[in-house]
């Protein structure tokens, strides 16, 4: 059997799995039909079906459990919930470029330049095995890189890019740093007690996007309301955790949230343009006002 016809029965196991948890019967049933329709043999024996489901275990980090009372096979979720939605994002985008011939026609990719995921797994081992790491970085706003030191914690997602929060030992303050413009990392062999941890892993609660919170202050009750149209958007991807619908109707909708007001979530209000109000707190109105007539006075001639 090739490579190619396992790769696609895997993608089958899953796909059957994501919709309900199957007993193997069903699920070679459905193997049976798809090889009828795609002119391929997924037919395997109980014994191969095991080795596919640790195959699938092994290189995509997918747990498949056996529930043995209902005699029924199911997509483990119970742990880290969106780290597994994500993996099965990943998986069904590897699956598709995989497995399609002369693909270029049909999928268009963003062009971009490297977002330094090359650093993930060094990155992961340090914080796993809490060893102090070294690094040369450049942000937008230096003219050149400068040697840090510090103590990583956790890797964060935002707009596309990757970036790892840590204690810099400089000044002993929590940041973020963007792997793609981090050079010439440096797993040490020095370990550190991760006795900030809890600080660390809940910084960005409060928060929206990758800019830190002032500590000093507290997280504010925003309300913002959108047009209908772009109301939903917002109700299916919601702009934090905190967000709760206060109207909805055929004339807005109306969120809640409550966060530290940051640059980034300024400018995620900014993005929405015309179809969003920011209804309280009168400070941010303020601040939005001023930004407003800011741009407009870069159109007066």
């Amino acid at each position: 059997m090739s490579k190619r016809e396992a790769i696609a029965r895997y993608s089958l196991i899953i796909n059957k799995l994501r919709r309900r948890p199957a007993s193997f019967e069903e699920i070679l049933d459905y193997l049976k039909a798809e090889s009828e329709i795609q002119s391929y043999n997924y037919v395997v024996s109980k014994r191969t079906f095991q080795r596919d489901l640790n195959d699938i275990r092994s290189l995509y980090g997918i747990e498949i459990t056996n529930d043995k009372r209902n005699n029924v096979y199911y997509l483990n979720q119970q742990e880290g919930a969106v780290i597994n939605e994500r993996i099965l994002e990943a998986y069904d985008t590897f699956n598709a470029l995989s497995l399609s011939d002369r693909i270029a026609e049909h999928i268009h990719f963003e062009k971009r330049s490297a977002l330094g995921t090359e650093h993930l797994f060094g990155l992961l081992h340090a914080i796993k095995n809490s060893v102090l790491i070294r690094f040369s970085y450049q942000s937008f706003k230096d003219s050149k890189s400068s040697t840090r030191s510090v103590e990583p914690y956790l890797l964060k997602e935002y707009k596309g890019r990757w970036y790892h929060v840590a204690i810099d030992n400089k000044d002993n303050h929590i940041k973020s740093f963007a792997l793609d413009r981090l050079t010439d990392l440096e797993i040490t062999k020095s370990s550190f007690s991760k006795v900030r941890a809890s600080e660390v892993e809940h910084y960005y609660e409060d928060s929206f996007g990758i800019v830190g919170p002032n500590l000093e202050t507290s997280p504010e009750e925003i309300v913002l309301k959108f047009t209908p149209q772009q109301g939903k958007y917002i109700k299916s991807l919601p702009l934090h955790h905190s967000q709760t619908i206060i109207e909805d109707d055929e004339q807005s909708l109306v969120v809640q949230l409550k966060l530290h007001i940051t640059h980034d979530f300024i400018m995620e209000i900014l993005s929405h343009g015309a179809d969003v109000k920011v209804v309280k707190p009168t400070t941010l109105i303020n601040e939005m006002k001023g930004l407003y007539r800011k741009a407009l006075e870069q159109y007066n001639c």
